[in-house]
């Protein structure tokens, strides 16, 4: 299968993650981030724990503490950039929130490729790339950032008049500006260690491992805090924490098997791409949630379908 087709699965995976973290961000709960934390560690950690099962390689503990080390960059940005994004929900729509978070797409690109070209390795997956891919990209990233530069714009009268949707008023912004640094040095980490070229040698299977065991620890680290904060122990698998934080943490793990697998193959023309999974957030946004969608909106979800599209026409012409 085409790293294009991984990409799509994992746009349509975590557009509706971010549609589930809105429902589980109550503004009144100054916890729901620790919360959604939990439920992700927890799914995460079982499917680690299968992946780990099923494994034909043998694991000793010098390896895995060396492992942890290769990949403790990318997880690290990961973690702290998810947790920042589920804080930020309480204040922020999702239609503001995630076209902001995710132009981190084209910044991690970028990074992809001048690492590649400061070790001397930038021919091997330049040549891959055809002007389709080129005229696509840029495409898609065009769309993502003007979509954020249009939110940015709205956002501050919008939280100011609204007493409501935030304590914090324009401030709120702060939390997708720093989703989208840690997520930049997360995705770029990521491009960097899956790519064959890089000569780090971490598998598919060994970052979805060391992924789930990294966030487990982090979902923990959340309950235990939860505990002290709340002064009481937090019940995950009550029904109503399942049909949102559980619906939230399933949807993000399984968007984050096949970016895996996207970043692998093509980290530079899956960055981007991915990144646009913003597109169906704010679809489903307004959809659902009812939140609005302006004519700029419209505009830069119709650009960056067409540069999807590109991509896909790309892929198909180099697959003859």
């Amino acid at each position: 299968m085409s790293w294009f087709i991984f990409a799509v699965v994992t746009i349509l995976g975590w557009g509706f993650a971010d549609l589930f973290y809105k429902k589980s961000s109550e503004n009144s709960d100054r916890y729901s981030h620790l919360k959604i934390s939990v439920w992700v560690g927890i799914v995460m950690m079982a499917t680690s724990a299968v992946l780990l099962l099923f494994s034909k390689n043998s694991y000793s503990p010098d390896k895995w503490l060396v492992n942890l080390l290769k990949y403790s960059p990318a997880s690290l940005g990961y973690i702290a950039s998810m947790i920042i994004g589920y804080a930020g929900l309480r204040y922020l729509e999702v239609s503001i929130i995630s076209p902001v978070q995710n132009a981190s797409g084209a910044f991690s690109a970028i990074a992809i490729i001048v690492y590649f070209i400061i070790i001397g390795k930038s021919g091997e997956i330049l040549n891959e790339i055809s002007v389709l891919d080129i005229f696509g990209t840029v495409i898609i990233v065009l769309g993502v950032v003007l979509l954020a530069v249009a939110e940015n714009k709205e956002t501050a009268k919008e939280l100011l008049s609204d007493g409501k949707k935030s304590r914090m008023g324009a401030l709120a912004l702060i939390f997708p500006l720093l989703y989208c640094l840690f997520d930049t040095l997360g995705t770029a980490a990521d491009g960097i260690i899956l790519d064959e070229n890089s000569g780090i040698g971490l598998s598919e299977i060994e970052v979805l491992i060391l992924y789930g065991f990294t966030f487990f620890a982090a979902g923990v680290v959340s309950y235990i805090v939860l505990a002290f904060k709340e002064r009481k122990f937090y019940n995950p698998f009550s029904p109503a924490e399942i049909k949102t934080k559980g619906a939230a943490a399933l949807c993000e793990e399984f968007g984050q098997v096949f970016y895996v697998y996207a970043m692998a193959k093509n980290p530079v023309l899956a960055a981007p791409m991915i990144a646009s999974y913003c597109i169906v957030s704010v679809i489903l946004s307004k959809i659902i949630l009812k939140e609005k969608l302006t004519p700029i909106k419209n505009k830069c979800i119709c650009l960056v379908i067409l540069g999807i599209v590109f991509l896909g026409i790309s892929e198909g012409l180099s697959a003859r």
